[in-house]
């Protein structure tokens, strides 16, 4: 009888234990306010390979930060196209623009050239663990990616946007509402 308790007891703080948690609210993405993880990754433009390293960034202006889950698919192809068209509008912002997935840096290399049209970065982040420290992970059949996840990051580390959506359509129009209203509060 004892036993049957204390294994009814278990199962009683088990299930209580989920029904809290799943109470708590989904979040796909780090808040607005939130501190950006900094980071250093091995990045590419055109074909030329280099560290790419966040801090230094934010030196010169705001970071559009993008995670996709990866390279060549149709809606990371099509994302790509639209942040490189879209490129003059984030430099006179003033923000620089660079897309993160776990892809390895001989197809962002290619993926670089062609589809970013060597206008923007795109850096490697094979085990995730830029997109984890970003709360940008999908589990896809059981394979991780990069989550589709836009960040707009300010000079001093805050994340002041995060856009959340597999839909590539909104991260280039959404991103830029972001900056134009950051200029603004300058």
């Amino acid at each position: 009888m004892a036993r049957f308790l204390a294994v009814a007891i278990i199962i009683a703080v088990a299930v209580l234990a989920i029904l809290a948690l799943s109470r708590r609210p989904a979040r796909a993405e780090l808040p607005p306010g939130d501190r950006a993880p900094l980071f250093t990754a091995e990045a590419t433009l055109g074909q030329h390979v280099f560290t790419f390293n966040l801090a230094d960034a934010l030196k010169k202006g705001p970071v559009v930060l993008y995670f996709y889950p990866a390279a060549f698919t149709t809606g990371c192809t099509q994302e790509a196209h639209d942040f490189a068209d879209a490129i003059g509008k984030y430099k006179a912002l003033g923000a620089t623009v660079i897309g993160v997935s776990k892809d390895d840096i001989e197809k962002l290399k290619a993926f670089g050239t062609s589809e970013c049209r060597s206008k923007f970065p795109v850096a490697s982040d094979a085990n995730l663990s830029i997109a984890r420290s970003y709360d940008s992970i999908i589990d896809f059949r059981h394979n991780l990616y990069a989550n589709r996840v836009s960040y707009v990051i300010a000079p001093n580390d805050k994340i002041v946007y995060a856009y959340s959506s597999l839909d590539p359509d909104q991260h280039v129009a959404n991103t830029l509402r972001a900056l134009e209203q950051l200029e603004h509060k300058k």
